[in-house]
């Protein structure tokens, strides 16, 4: 494996790595295999569980993570990113980015000589996706059940509905018309779909959605560059709230997920993300699980 830009680069990879993920979790693993590997992590967005996980995971792997805001790099300054990722592949091991635009990463990737790793970008969030699976796992035992994501066809939808379309896992993406996932994605997903049997849907129906649902997932209405969108996104999306009243409607054991941060009052209420059947908080702790199985195949 040579990047991580997209859940489609790891096809082939994703069960190896949750399992991987999951001996990392019960400390079955090696100590300190990247004992003297430096990962350099450039942030243009602001992070909480991504930066955590990734700099906690290469501390705990033996190695070190730098952590690099924009206003610390040239990049800043107007560098072309194809320069920074000639200069720093001489000093690093990997690079971890979380960056507004997709396109940026590819271009970091394509003059990188060291592995690139998609942290986050408007397009996809392959790291969130794969911390996703190994929580369904745990909860469900396999990837049989049906996932709905509810709201917005952003990042995280996508790689969603991809690694979904992957496994072979049923998903339902209810939003309001016009936030569908790009067409792209679907044309992916779609084609993956027909070779592993995972029925996908695009529907603005929300109810017909989550009618057996086994997983009900959403992400905050308002992701960070929508933020001029604020009043209309919201009164879009109402319909959409992930509450006690849309919960009942899935299956009896149906478990809630929120890749986070969460805006309680929007996309779900406090009853529900608070609630028994939410699991988001190992859902959050996986992240570092999935992270350090996804350090440990790239960087070792």
């Amino acid at each position: 494996m040579k990047h991580l830009l997209s859940i489609c680069d790891i096809r082939h990879q994703i069960s190896p790595l949750l399992e991987i993920a999951d001996k990392f979790k019960k400390n079955q693993m090696e100590e300190n295999p990247l004992q003297g590997k430096t990962l350099a992590m450039i942030f243009e967005k602001s992070s909480t569980r991504t930066r955590i996980s990734f700099e906690v995971g290469m501390n705990q792997l033996g190695g070190t993570g730098l952590y690099l805001s924009t206003d610390d790099l040239q990049i800043g300054r107007g560098e072309p990113i194809s320069d920074t990722a000639r200069a720093m592949s001489r000093y690093v091991d990997g690079i971890m980015i979380r960056a507004s635009k997709h396109t940026d990463v590819i271009e970091l990737a394509k003059n990188s000589t060291v592995p690139v790793i998609n942290g986050l970008t408007d397009l996809e969030h392959p790291c969130q996706a794969l911390a996703d699976m190994q929580t369904i796992k745990e909860h469900k035992g396999n990837f049989k059940g049906k996932i709905v994501f509810a709201g917005d066809g952003n990042n995280v939808c996508n790689s969603l509905l991809l690694i979904c379309a992957i496994l072979g896992m049923d998903m339902a993406v209810a939003c309001p018309v016009g936030y569908e996932p790009p067409a792209e994605i679907i044309k992916k997903a779609t084609s993956m779909a027909l070779e592993s049997g995972a029925h996908l849907e695009i529907t603005p129906d929300i109810t017909s959605a989550v009618t057996d649902a086994d997983v009900i997932y959403t992400d905050v209405w308002v992701s960070m560059g929508d933020e001029s969108q604020i009043k209309e996104r919201i009164e879009s999306f109402k319909p959409y709230q992930v509450n006690e009243e849309l919960m009942s409607m899935a299956r009896e054991d149906a478990i809630f997920m929120h890749c986070l941060p969460a805006i309680r009052g929007q996309e779900t209420t406090a009853e529900v993300i608070d609630g028994p059947q939410s699991v988001v908080w190992d859902q959050a702790e996986n992240r570092l699980h999935a992270q350090k199985a996804i350090l440990y195949s790239f960087l070792k």
